[in-house]
């Protein structure tokens, strides 16, 4: 792999996640309602699942979801569903942790809680079809097939896994700014809601994506 493939490959992996999507809606929702520690699992989950997606890619469950509608439409809809059910789950949370005593945002939360926001990124960026599908078809515009293909995956699996988790980090430390501003119940209850939310709208956003 020549380093103008490196350069391009990198460039583009740029573009591609600093669009917002249902990764980095997962990530903003967590740092607003749980903190930055919860969001850093998260993004550690988020790229252990486009590792694993890497990895099924090559192995041709890409092409057996492209091939197949319904397995691709199922898939998609048990992601959508579940991110929908963690959006609906922090808002609910919000409401019952928000109560009329004024308390700081910097309350810890409980490890479990953090292990629960690793799963959610790993789930959320594995049942993602369309990323199975486009990792098969992206990846293989920068390998060269007489090359030696092991290293070459290393290479882009470890790119790609650096600059995603660069990039979230990114969006967490802004939403943990945004956080540090509000410090009362009320608040924090709010940005619960506004955390939900914006898993919800990324579920929408992975609904609307064919």
């Amino acid at each position: 792999m020549s380093l103008e493939t490196w350069l391009a490959y990198t460039l583009a992996c740029v573009v591609l996640t600093i669009i917002p999507g249902p990764s980095v809606m997962l990530v903003v929702g967590q740092t607003l309602m749980r903190g930055k520690t919860a969001a850093m699992m998260c993004i550690l989950g988020d790229v252990v699942g486009s590792i694993v997606l890497t990895g099924l890619s090559f192995a041709g469950v890409g092409a057996i979801l492209a091939a197949s509608t319904v397995l691709f439409q199922t898939v998609k809809w048990v992601g959508v569903l579940y991110l929908a059910w963690l959006g609906y789950s922090q808002i609910r949370e919000a409401r019952r942790d928000g109560g009329s005593v004024e308390t700081s945002v910097q309350t810890h939360s409980p490890k479990g809680s953090f292990w629960r926001s690793f799963w959610a990124g790993t789930l959320t960026a594995i049942f993602n079809p369309k990323a199975i599908v486009f990792y098969m078809a992206f990846l293989a515009q920068f390998i060269d097939p007489t090359g030696d293909l092991a290293v070459q995956l290393a290479v882009l699996t470890v790119t790609s896994s650096l600059v995603v988790m660069g990039l979230l980090t990114g969006y967490a430390v802004l939403a943990a700014r945004a956080r540090k501003v509000f410090q009362t119940s009320k608040a924090r209850r709010r940005m619960g809601y506004a955390g939900g939310g914006f898993m919800i709208g990324g579920s929408a956003l992975m609904a609307i994506t064919r």
